[in-house]
Parts: structure tokens; C-alpha cells; sequence
């Protein structure tokens, strides 16, 4: 059995976002005979079924996907809820994106870019660690300056702030964005 095919396939089945049908992988695969192909899909099965793993190779719809097994959906469940925590509107988006590109900046700074009040947004992102208090402006009133933090530039893959794109680059990314549509 061809090794490299089986890890091929593997990895197909990986990073597809639905069931991956056998048909498609064949389409993919052209340099691989289609019974070569069946038969190292049918070992992956077969691998994932018999190991120890949290999870194995399920076929559903037409396709392969990986799913977890059984008796692990209750620790399954519990990252989920965990990770839709996480998850951000996009009123709290908006508000992250005017404290990384206007950093350091004030609630009503922030509630001006916007224009709506961003009381609510700020206290979420402080809640998530996304941004922080770092010390009050030297204003009337004092208010409390915000800045992006660590969990910041780890929950959106960044190594600094700098690494975030420019005004320039967004603008491209819109107008490519607009002409395929």
C-alpha cells in the first residue's frame, strides 16, 4: 500500500470543511489509479477505526470527514461552548478595531469612530482580555486609555501590532473583494 497516498488522502480529508466524496478525491488524485485511491481510503477507515485515537474517519453524506468518537463529546461539548464564548460580534470587532488602529485611545474616542456608545463592547474585550487598561488621559474627566494586550495578537495570529494591515492594504483587499462580485 502506497504510504504517501494514504497520508495524501489523510490530509485531504483533513482540511476539507464538508464530507469529502471518494469521487472528488479521484478528481484531485489523477497521477493514483482509482482502485489505488479506494483501497488507501478504505486502510484510513479501517486505521482510524482500530486505533486508540479521539477520533476516526466517518462517512456522512456522501463523503469522509473526521469526527470524534462517541464517547468523548461530553469534554467536545465543553470546548465548544468555550470557543462560542469567544466568539465576537461585530459591534466588539468594530470597537477592537478602533482601539488596534487608534491605540492608545479613550472610550469616547472610541464611541466618536463609531458612533454609538461602546461602554458595552469595551467591557466584553476587557472581559476576553483582548484589550487593557493601561492609565488615564491627562483630560478633563480623566478618562481610562485602552490598548490591544497579548491575548490580543494570539487570538488573531499576530506576532506585534505592526504585523495588522495598513489602511492601504485593507482598501486593496475590498476593491478585490468587490470586483469578484
Amino acid at each position: 500500500m502506497n504510504k504517501t497516498l494514504n497520508n495524501i488522502i489523510e490530509a485531504l480529508i483533513f482540511v476539507s470543511l464538508e464530507p469529502l466524496p471518494l469521487e472528488k478525491i479521484k478528481e484531485i488524485l489523477k497521477e493514483f489509479s482509482d482502485e489505488d485511491i479506494e483501497k488507501a481510503a478504505q486502510k484510513l477507515v479501517l486505521d482510524y477505526s482500530e486505533g486508540k485515537r479521539g477520533i476516526h474517519i466517518h462517512q456522512a453524506s456522501g463523503g469522509y470527514l473526521f469526527a470524534t468518537r462517541k464517547e468523548y463529546n461530553e469534554y467536545v461539548k465543553r470546548l465548544m461552548r468555550d470557543e462560542k464564548r469567544k466568539k465576537l460580534s461585530r459591534e466588539a470587532l468594530e470597537t477592537l478595531s478602533a482601539v488596534a488602529y487608534h491605540q492608545p485611545i479613550t472610550l469616547a474616542e472610541i464611541s466618536a469612530i463609531r458612533g454609538v456608545d461602546a461602554t458595552h463592547c469595551l467591557k466584553t474585550l476587557l472581559e476576553k482580555k483582548l484589550i487593557k487598561i493601561v492609565g488615564r488621559k491627562k483630560s478633563p474627566g480623566k478618562p481610562l486609555i485602552y490598548r490591544t494586550s497579548k491575548e490580543f495578537l494570539a487570538y488573531f495570529g499576530l506576532n506585534s501590532i505592526e504585523d495588522l494591515p495598513s489602511k492601504e492594504e485593507i482598501e486593496k483587499i475590498l476593491e478585490d473583494k468587490d470586483e469578484e462580485h
